[in-house]
């Protein structure tokens, strides 16, 4: 329950920062598609950065031991999320948008800061785990089923920056490479922008969007609840049956790094996929700001329940 607590009051402080960004739109300071600009600094800047400084540790059997764990239930995760995807997209008529919005979620703006705050920069490096699962199955997956099956743009996906650093950054910790005090000190200070900046991000598409229609359209509550509530609960039941916490020491903290990422709002990334493929990104960026908002309620709520079974 402390864990709880101490994680709505970071949740509470970054939709703060989300506000800010409200303001600044509807007060004219700024227009919405001003976030372009930032959502470029955010992904290409400050993304890699806080990759890039999560393999910046020692290495050390305990923290390989983490690693690899964390990696195996991220990759797990991601195997249930498309097979609960595959049973529940017919039954409730789910079009694509819906789908990709309940799969993926936006962890990499959200966990990597409450990672930070609740349990120490040195469990960064184990929410990275599902990051990366993420970041491969996002311009692999999900652009396929945005583009209809079309043909994947390997080109693109083995330039984007984020896989980029995800390779740099292991290659320096197999490697033992450590980078100079003052690059780690930048990368570390850029990266610290993760949180800020990407609930900033959501407040300014928050003022686009009519909070009429985010709010009074009955429809999307369906993906967003399975998103926040019903995925996260199955999550939380097959650890529970497969007591994945007793698998390594410190495996309850690594595994609540992980699962914190799973419980996570919509991706802000596929409102933004949405817009390139020509998909209905009104809807998907409905979803992301509903689910953003809920989240702040679901998210202490599931990690109080993880915090009791776990």
């Amino acid at each position: 329950m402390e864990v709880s607590i101490l994680l709505m009051q970071q949740i509470a402080q970054l939709f703060i920062v989300l506000l800010m960004g409200y303001v600044v739109v509807k007060a004219g300071l700024l227009k919405a598609s001003d976030s372009k600009v930032l959502s470029v600094v955010f992904v290409y800047l400050v993304m890699p950065c806080v990759v890039l400084n999560a393999f910046q540790i020692d290495d050390t059997p305990q923290i390989r031991t983490g690693l690899l764990y964390s990696m195996g239930i991220a990759v797990g995760m991601h195997v249930v999320f498309l097979v609960l995807n595959a049973i529940f997209k017919r039954p409730l008529k789910l079009d694509v948008v819906e789908q990709v919005n309940i799969i993926y979620s936006n962890a990499a703006a959200l966990v990597i800061p409450l990672v930070q705050a609740l349990l120490g920069e040195e469990y960064v490096v184990y929410s990275c785990a599902f990051v990366i699962v993420q970041l491969i199955l996002l311009w692999t997956h999900a652009s396929a089923c945005l583009q209809e099956g079309a043909k994947l743009e390997w080109k693109k996906i083995l330039t984007n920056v984020n896989l980029i650093a995800i390779v740099a950054g292991a290659l320096l910790y197999l490697l033992h490479i450590s980078l100079p005090s003052p690059i780690v000190s930048t990368l570390s200070n850029v990266g610290a922008m993760i949180g800020p900046m990407g609930m900033l991000l959501a407040g300014m598409a928050i003022a686009e969007v009519p909070l009429k229609k985010v709010f009074c359209t009955p429809r999307n509550y369906l993906p967003v609840a399975l998103r926040l509530i019903v995925v996260p609960i199955i999550v939380l039941l097959l650890l529970r049956v497969f007591h994945a916490s007793d698998w390594i020491a410190d495996g309850k903290a690594i595994l609540m790094t992980v699962y914190l990422s799973a419980i996570t709002p919509s991706c802000a990334t596929v409102t933004s996929m949405a817009q390139l493929y020509n998909r209905d990104a009104a809807h998907s960026s409905a979803l992301y700001v509903l689910s953003t908002l809920l989240s702040i309620m679901t998210m202490p709520l599931m990690i109080g329940l993880f915090d009791m079974l776990v």
